[in-house]
Parts: C-alpha cells; structure tokens; sequence
C-alpha cells in the first residue's frame, strides 16, 4: 500500500496526485514513469514522473481523466491508500550539455516535461519551453516551467498568449528563429508529439517523444506497449519511453491505441451507472 499526500484538480480534467514513495524517490530520474492501481480492481495506469521531493519521499504525476480508472483515480484524495505504486519504469532521458534544448509539452505533458526541462537547465543548456493548450485557463505550473527556461512560449487557440497557432506552426516559427537547437523534447498525447515530429522532420533536428501505448506490466513481459522504431520492434516500458519521433510508426501506433476503444466506453458507462444511479 502506498499513501496520496495529495490529490486536487490543476484545471478541467486534469488532475495531480503526490504519493508517498521513499523508495521510488531515491532511484527516480527524468523522464521515467510510476505504475498506479486506483483500488484492487483497477487497471494498471502508467504515469510521467512529474515531480519529486526526496526530503519528503514523494511522487508527483499529472494526469487526465478519460475513462474507468483515472475517474476512480481522480475520486481519491490525502490520505487514502491505493493497492499499487511502483516504480521508477523506463530508461531516463539523456540528459548532457547539448546547447539549445526546445521542451514542447501539452496537456498532461506540460508537467511531465518539467524534470527534463530542469535538468537540462542544471547542465548548461538553454532551454526553450513550448507550452500547448486550448485555451489560456487550461495552462498549469507556469512559474515552475519558467524558473528553468530561457525562453517560455504559450501557443492557445483563443489569442490570450503570443500565439493562436496550433504547437507545430508555432514550433516551425521557433526553428527559423533559433538556428542552433541541438534536440527537442515532446511529450503529451500521441497527435501532438506526432505532429511536432513531423514539424522537425525536414531540419533534422533529433526528435525525442515519451510515448504512451496501452501498458500492463510495465516490465516488458506482457508485450502490450510494442511500438515499431526504425522498422523494429521496441517495447515501450523497458526500451523506452523516449524514442526518436522521426523512426516511429505513427499510423501503427494510432491503430493500437484504439484497440480497446469501445471496451473502455462500457467500462466507463457501467462504472457511472453503478455508482451514479
């Protein structure tokens, strides 16, 4: 059993959750990720390392409510217990002195590029942050993104922040600007990271994205998170789940990822009308 010391909304649908982990928190690095049970019936979701605090042995992660167990997951609150949190999963991010690093995140990625982000800036690097969201309500951690970025852009559909543009005009608009980025980070759902890796694709700039296939294990024994990288088979949980956007097969991903879609509609609509009658 593990602990929440905290969980609370950051804005509509989506949520953070700091759980107690002391031994998690001594090995977590950037870019890993923690596997979480809602209760005992609940699948296993895996989640982006978003934050953590040694001194008080906590996780942090971000999430978004979208079926079955992340609206249990979303009901909990300080001081519940919950079956399973394991931990660290997948290979760390590389983290070097590259010179001028662009972070581009959205949604739930707009927390989970954070630890990258700050550990870039603690290694020399410039790092320009690109944040996406729908509009400027939907924005969160904007202080902590800005105390470790040299340059800090919003891209919102409704004009409050300096761009309208959906991430990948904005982010075309940064390379013709920035000469000299060395790599860039995406992470935040699959359309986003798809299209920022085709926005790079023709400057050769190397493209990392977190990606989040269906997950069981966590381990690589159940082969749920296969994903095909440079024509070859990769599991996401132990070879990833930072992987070369310009190598991935997107359309196979897409398909996969709507495998269980109509499953997940009848758990989601089973779960309301028991517990929502």
């Amino acid at each position: 059993m593990a602990k929440i010391l905290k969980r609370e909304r950051l804005v509509p649908n989506v949520h953070v959750i700091e759980v107690e982990a002391p031994e998690i928190v001594r090995k977590c690095q950037p870019g890993q990720f923690v596997i979480i049970m809602p209760d005992k019936k609940g699948e296993r979701i895996p989640l982006t390392v978003a934050d953590w605090d040694k001194k008080k042995g906590s996780i942090t992660s971000v999430f978004l409510v979208v079926g079955t167990s992340t609206h249990k997951l979303a009901e909990l609150k300080a001081g519940d217990d919950i079956p399973v949190f394991v931990g660290p999963l997948g290979k760390p991010s590389e983290i070097e002195k590259f010179g001028t690093v662009l972070v581009a995140g959205g949604c739930f990625g707009i927390a989970a590029i954070y630890p990258i982000a700050r550990a870039l800036k603690q290694k020399g690097n410039k790092v320009i942050t690109l944040i996406d969201v729908k509009a400027n309500y939907l924005l969160y951690w904007e202080e902590k993104l800005r105390a470790v970025s040299d340059q800090f852009h919003v891209s919102s559909r409704d004009s409050f922040y300096d761009c309208k543009e959906y991430i990948p005009h904005t982010l075309e608009s940064l390379l013709k600007k920035e000469k000299k980025i060395a790599r860039i980070h995406s992470i935040g759902c699959t359309y986003l990271m798809y299209t920022c890796a085709e926005a790079t694709r023709p400057y050769e700039i190397q493209t990392l994205v977190s990606l989040n296939p269906i997950m069981v294990d966590g381990t690589g024994m159940c082969g749920a998170c296969r994903v095909t990288v440079g024509g070859k088979t990769k599991f996401a949980c132990v070879d990833g789940p930072d992987f070369d956007g310009h190598l991935v097969d997107w359309d196979e991903l897409f398909m996969r990822r709507k495998s269980y879609f109509d499953d997940e509609i009848h758990s989601m609509c089973y779960w309301e009308k028991k517990n929502f009658p």
